[in-house]
């Protein structure tokens, strides 16, 4: 009895399912929702209004957003970079020629007209290429997103501009966590130990490389 009502259930929901209705059921992108019209925004402020009449309501994540700029047509000659820090915005729509991540599958270069893609981020060495200038910033790990647009937005956690990196620190910290590592008597200890290595090591790399 259950698999002929499960049967009908599914003929009647195949039947009135159409790829008009995928589309028309097809949630929008946040970017591509208008902050001035947002449903969710308009309700939310109605309710502040009723608890807290006095009190101006304050901004929701949406009203922060802007429009994703639409995939161009022809390719274009440069890459626009959001690099952003938890605590600051290191590169807010700079046009780039090129930006090398250090992603967990290894080094990728990214260029105007990428496919779309989203690379977990490791520590290493991240470089902004603009003409014969060359940024370089070491970071920690984090994401890239990659968009049909030809933008590119980076989060990391840490970063910090590869010149500022004393290298005398990095070899006396990596130094040290090798010493922790060989001494470790617990996972614990052994995994901590190991974290700064591979960190001091990506560090060293970065320096010499």
């Amino acid at each position: 009895m259950f698999r002929q009502v499960a049967s009908r259930f599914l003929t009647r929901s195949t039947n009135t399912y159409s790829a008009g209705a995928a589309a028309t059921l097809r949630r929008p992108y946040s970017t591509e929702v208008s902050a001035d019209n947002a449903p969710g925004d308009s309700a939310f402020v109605e309710a502040w209004k009723k608890v807290a009449p006095n009190i101006d309501p304050p901004k929701t994540p949406i009203q922060f957003m802007q429009p994703r700029p639409p995939t161009p047509s022809t390719l274009p000659s440069k890459l626009t970079v959001n690099f952003v820090l938890p605590y600051a915005s290191e590169l807010s729509k700079k046009e780039v020629d090129m930006v090398i991540v250090p992603a967990t599958t290894g080094q990728m270069g990214i260029l105007p007209g990428h496919v779309p893609t989203i690379a977990e981020l490791k520590p290493g060495l991240l470089s902004v290429h603009e003409g014969n200038d060359v940024k370089k910033y070491f970071i920690s790990s984090g994401f890239a997103f990659v968009h049909s647009n030809s933008y590119a937005d980076i989060l990391a956690v840490e970063a910090v501009p590869i010149d500022r990196i004393d290298p005398a620190q990095v070899q006396k910290g990596l130094s040290e966590f090798t010493q922790k590592l060989g001494s470790a008597s617990t996972d614990l200890d052994k995994a901590e130990a190991q974290i700064g290595v591979d960190v001091h090591s990506a560090l060293n790399s970065a320096l010499t490389g």
